[in-house]
């Protein structure tokens, strides 16, 4: 799956989860899930079980840990999917 692929598939991820007060056009591979996204912890788990069943991979404690920015999530999914 090409990058832009990847990165769209979990941009809409992402977005379903965002508070009101966050557009999907403030999503940038640098954004911080947590501090710009506005991304509540509950909320994360969700993204993370999404990512999981969207890309067919299985995320341990410590790549959940790792995962503070889209970057990091693309990353994960990369290293994941090339295991």
């Amino acid at each position: 799956m090409q990058e832009v692929k990847k990165y769209q598939k979990l941009k809409n991820i992402i977005q379903v989860y965002l508070p009101e007060d966050v557009s999907v056009d403030e999503i940038r591979p640098s954004s911080n899930f947590v501090s710009e996204l506005n991304i509540n912890s509950a909320n994360l788990v969700d993204i993370i079980l999404d990512v999981e069943d969207a890309f067919d991979i299985r995320l341990e404690n410590e790549d959940m840990n790792q995962m503070q920015t889209v970057a990091d999530a693309l990353h994960i999914i990369n290293s994941k999917l090339n295991g």
